[in-house]
């Protein structure tokens, strides 16, 4: 198979799409003033073809801030794509579309995977889509856009989550995802006075949350939000750890980008060494895949921000690109088959 990459930094969407023939899946990357007119265009110029969208940045050898990208497979994929509706309440009413499309695509956990474009309440969307995925060991990348809309084929929608089941017919896929933080001293926090819906982490082993990651880091309040970019919230699940980001001080509570419930077991995380975590990823995924047909990968916003104030992100992107045609987009949650996870990288490996 293979992986077209075409961006325009002023939003032209004809200038993205020059050289793209017989594309057999298509994921649209806008701005959110252009969003709807791109989705439209984009159908008019390539009707019929399995298409997904969202509102976010993209990125090949550059990042694409306010313009629009394009990232299409062709020569050798088989691909459907299609929506979940009303994500924030019953998206497990629209599950059947995606087992439909299991069946036309057919495939199996060693030749296909679903890409997601999702406008939010991440975590129930995932628990929702693994349901049908776990039937046949599909594995998942995809990650949240910006300004709540999504696009499937052609179609605006809010509240949803837009997916693309893509089958390599020539080899195999494998997703990964890349944590750069590892464990801050000992500390271990049960997490209470928590407000599901609106994320909202009240207090840790009994106090204030603001306060304890105050007291432990000795910042300000103006300090966290900017801290969170070295010492994020690990949640633990298994032998793994899901990055949670703080979005903002809520009084005497922390409100993060993931869900917290009572009494999940939080760690206090740090930022490691980034630049030898992103060569091991590389080294790893060229020890998997001798050849790469593609890599598509979602990077957290907070990682491109991490990483551009560090000067490292045009090093970064450089360094991804020594494993062939890599490309992809800035997402605001990123996952990882049934995990929703902050401050990560999620990516899928086409043999």
């Amino acid at each position: 198979m293979k992986q077209f990459y075409g961006m325009s930094q002023r939003g032209s969407l004809d200038e993205a799409l020059q050289g793209l023939f017989r594309p057999q899946f298509i994921m649209l990357l806008s701005n959110n003033n252009q969003f709807e007119a791109h989705v439209a265009e984009l159908e008019k110029r390539f009707p019929g073809v399995p298409s997904i969208g969202c509102v976010g940045m993209s990125y090949q050898t550059g990042v694409v801030e306010n313009g629009v990208g394009i990232v299409a497979f062709s020569d050798g994929v088989t691909a459907t794509a299609n929506v979940l509706e009303q994500i924030s309440t019953m998206p497990v009413k629209y599950i059947q579309r995606m087992e439909r499309d299991m069946q036309t695509v057919g495939g199996s956990d060693q030749d296909t995977v679903c890409i997601d474009f999702c406008s939010g309440n991440d975590a129930c969307v995932l628990t929702t889509i693994n349901t049908a995925l776990r039937k046949r060991g599909i594995s998942l990348v995809g990650g949240t856009g910006d300004q709540g809309r999504v696009s499937a084929n052609g179609r605006v929608y809010q509240d949803a989550v837009a997916y693309g089941l893509v089958r390599n017919q020539n080899g195999r896929v494998r997703t990964y995802k890349e944590n750069i933080y590892h464990q801050l001293g000992d500390y271990r926090f049960v997490a209470s006075n928590t407000d599901r819906a609106n994320y909202i982490l009240g207090s840790l082993n009994g106090k204030p949350a603001k306060q304890v990651y105050k007291d432990i880091l000795h910042v300000s309040d103006q300090e966290i939000l900017t801290r969170t970019f070295q010492n994020p919230f690990g949640k633990l699940n298994g032998n793994d750890t899901c990055i949670i980001s703080i979005k903002e001080v809520h009084g005497n509570a922390l409100a993060c980008f993931r869900q917290v419930n009572d009494s999940d077991v939080l760690i206090l995380l740090e930022l490691g060494d980034y630049r030898a975590t992103v060569q091991s990823t590389i080294q790893q995924i060229c020890r998997d895949f001798p050849r790469r047909s593609a890599v598509f990968s979602v990077n957290c916003l907070f990682r491109y921000k991490l990483f551009s104030e560090q000067g490292y992100m045009q090093d970064y992107l450089r360094d991804m690109m020594a494993l062939g045609n890599h490309a992809g987009f800035v997402g605001y949650g990123e996952h990882c088959n049934n995990r929703f996870v902050n401050q990560s990288m999620t990516c899928v490996v086409f043999e």
